[in-house]
């Protein structure tokens, strides 16, 4: 059987109503619902239901012990699913959710382990999308959807329907259609271990932002010194299927020559409007410029990166990043792409 999907909308018709409806239903049956968030699109299932569960560890084919997100419809539903919530944690919920911010926190038993993979937090955040808030709120304050990114486990996230549909077809139950995702990249995601507020992965809140509205620093990730594990957190992760590699920009044109010499077909993926060192492109090169500012170009990057990933081209040569923290998510995500 297909999988549905509603028509996206800015504001929820009656249509979408009703396909929300059927999704809550299909959620508390038991099945998977793929919906959208501000994020990327999400594969749910019932947090209480370990049998749904493991539905999404084998549509996704994702390891056991890696945990997933759960999306909750409101603020108040914190004291249901977590406890021993620091004062921290609700100072953040209440200045960016709902939007794209994941708290770790300790764990209400009403948490199956197979959500954490077996560990006493769990990543909770509330959406900024009109259709998963309204989904959550359909299934009530004693429900909440596990969801982990709507793909295959280490691939590029979803930030359309269309890339469900494409990647997990009627393996999922039904698909929701809110239209493209508005940030694009991942929820930030921030532990309070000890009482020190980390960012165990960047995402789409700033570390800026954090730090003004707790008035005080914001640790940065540590390789190799997490303890806690989260989703998106393995070296490789978010990849295409071609393989991708980073070079500063002095060093970028170089090797696409070097490779394209081999009889490679190659796409150099830059941000800044340089041509130092380019040379005339030949046929085997191509060349996409991206957005220069780090938000618009986390907004496009798993889309462009689907859409090179079907055009045949034997290696992504994208240039660095600029060390600043306003592209760490950016950062994250393509270094965990072009691991090897």
């Amino acid at each position: 059987m297909e999988p549905t999907l509603s028509t996206p909308q800015s504001r929820l018709t009656t249509e979408q109503q009703q396909q929300i409806t059927a999704a809550a239903q299909i959620i508390c049956a038991g099945g998977t619902v793929a919906f959208p968030t501000e994020t990327v699109y999400g594969l749910g299932a019932d947090v209480t239901n370990p049998s749904a569960i493991h539905k999404i560890y084998r549509i996704k084919q994702r390891p056991a012990d890696h945990p997933l997100i759960v999306h909750i419809g409101a603020i108040t539903h914190l004291h249901y699913w977590a406890q021993a919530i620091p004062e921290s944690a609700w100072k953040l919920a209440q200045h960016f959710w709902p939007g794209p911010l994941t708290v770790i926190l300790q764990r209400n038993r009403r948490i199956p382990d197979c959500v954490t993979g077996g560990q006493d937090t769990v990543g909770l955040r509330m959406p900024a999308h009109p259709i998963a808030l309204a989904l959550l709120q359909a299934l009530g304050p004693e429900k909440a959807l596990a969801a982990p990114s709507a793909n295959r486990f280490g691939r590029i996230s979803p930030t359309t329907a269309a890339h469900v549909q494409q990647e997990l077809g009627s393996e999922v139950d039904m698909i929701l259609d809110g239209g493209a995702c508005a940030v694009g990249l991942e929820s930030t995601i921030i532990s309070f271990h000890d009482d020190l507020p980390q960012i165990l992965r960047p995402g789409g809140i700033a570390l800026s932002a954090l730090e003004a509205v707790l008035e005080g620093p914001v640790l940065l990730p540590h390789n190799g010194q997490q303890t806690i594990r989260t989703s998106g957190s393995l070296p490789a992760h978010y990849a295409p299927a071609t393989p991708l590699r980073i070079y500063p920009a002095e060093q970028l044109w170089q090797r696409a020559v070097a490779l394209a010499e081999q009889d490679l077909r190659i796409l150099v993926i830059t941000w800044s409007h340089s041509t130092q060192s380019r040379p005339a492109l030949s046929q085997s090169i191509e060349q996409f410029t991206m957005p220069s500012d780090p938000v618009a170009y986390g907004q496009q990057l798993y889309a462009r990166l689907r859409q090179f990933d079907r055009a045949a081209f034997d290696y992504l040569l994208v240039e660095a990043p600029p060390d600043h923290p306003g592209w760490l998510a950016v950062t994250d995500r393509l270094q965990r792409a072009s691991y090897h």
